[in-house]
């Protein structure tokens, strides 16, 4: 078996933003935002994957956004590399994921929370005291502390490089996604640990290159040396 790199963003959609990719998202996003446990049970993708319009890669968004059951808005993209208005370009995906749900500007009732899930494949917190692989934000008082009673707005930031397991050190449902994400291309064929997560099995045929045709094999190549 050969597979596509999941961290090309034209691949990243068709694995996760796919009409018949809900189950795979629903899994993906219980795992990361949810450290695995089963919250999210339904979600609708609001942009999905179309082959057809992907074809001219400016005439369609690469990220993925989402409804989830509770009708917070989730916003999904993934990253190479870190360009000098990275962090401009997180906020405004931030902004927009919230107030693109409103056609006027007086029903502020019917906003829902809103969350950005940055994956990126280069080192975005530098502090080497940031260790962790997955970091989440939310607001809070500049000097106390405490939250902003409403959690409507969260940034997740995912950055790879951090991940240092190998296959058999994964244990969580966490650890399995984020392997994918980061060395799927390098796989030969479907490792048991992984294809007991059905949802990672289905991902991994997706980006199975023999499930895919030339031209999307074209796309594929031509966005990763792009990127």
């Amino acid at each position: 078996m050969d597979f596509v790199s999941p961290k090309v963003d034209y691949a990243f959609k068709k694995i996760l933003g796919s009409e018949e990719s809900t189950e795979i998202l629903i899994s993906f996003l219980n795992a990361i935002i949810y450290g695995g446990e089963k919250t999210i049970e339904s979600l609708t993708i609001i942009n999905p994957f179309n082959l057809g319009k992907a074809i001219n890669l400016k005439d369609t968004s690469l990220n993925i956004t989402a409804v989830l059951f509770d009708s917070s808005v989730v916003v999904i993209e993934i990253e190479f590399a870190g360009m000098t208005a990275f962090s401009k370009g997180v906020m405004y995906n931030f902004v927009k994921g919230y107030g693109n749900q409103l056609k006027t500007e007086d029903d502020f009732l019917l906003l829902h929370p809103a969350i950005v899930l940055t994956i990126t494949d280069f080192i975005f917190f530098k502090d080497k005291k940031v260790v962790d692989v997955i970091n989440s934000f939310v607001f809070k008082h500049e000097d106390k502390n405490w939250k902003y009673p409403d959690v409507e707005l969260r940034l997740i930031f995912v950055e790879l490089p951090k991940f240092k397991k190998t296959l058999a050190e994964l244990e969580t449902l966490t650890e399995k996604w984020i392997f994918f994400l980061k060395e799927a291309a390098q796989l030969n064929d479907i490792p048991e640990s992984l294809g007991v997560v059905a949802e990672i099995e289905q991902a991994l045929d997706i980006a199975n290159k023999i499930n895919m045709t030339p031209e999307e094999l074209e796309i594929v190549e031509r966005r990763a040396i792009a990127l």
